[in-house]
């Protein structure tokens, strides 16, 4: 899309899937890697600048029939980036989370 910065994570030898985050070029953003016990499959971390303060923002997709292993990626994940002010967004498919 024009206009905007992609930062995306697809699927390791699968097809279809992933997650995609755009960001309006006027937005100060970078992506970032997380520890390794928190690098999950199916999700991108983002730094957006803004003055002297510094947003993180992820998008996390967690799948169904996610392995336990993910879950714990996935649960390290949100453990890094909460120290820091952060959102957090995605398909967690918890159908009983209101």
């Amino acid at each position: 899309m024009t206009g905007y910065v992609v930062f995306r994570k697809g699927r390791l030898g699968r097809r279809g899937g992933g997650v995609i985050l755009y960001i309006k070029e006027s937005i100060q953003a970078y992506e970032i890697k997380l520890e390794k016990e928190a690098e999950c499959e199916e999700a991108v971390w983002c730094n957006i600048v803004t003055g002297n303060s510094t947003l993180t923002v992820g998008l996390v997709y967690r799948s169904p029939n996610i392995s336990i292993e993910e879950n714990k990626k996935i649960h390290n994940a949100i453990i890094e980036v909460s120290t820091r002010d952060c959102i957090i967004m995605g398909d967690f498919n918890h159908g009983h989370i209101q």
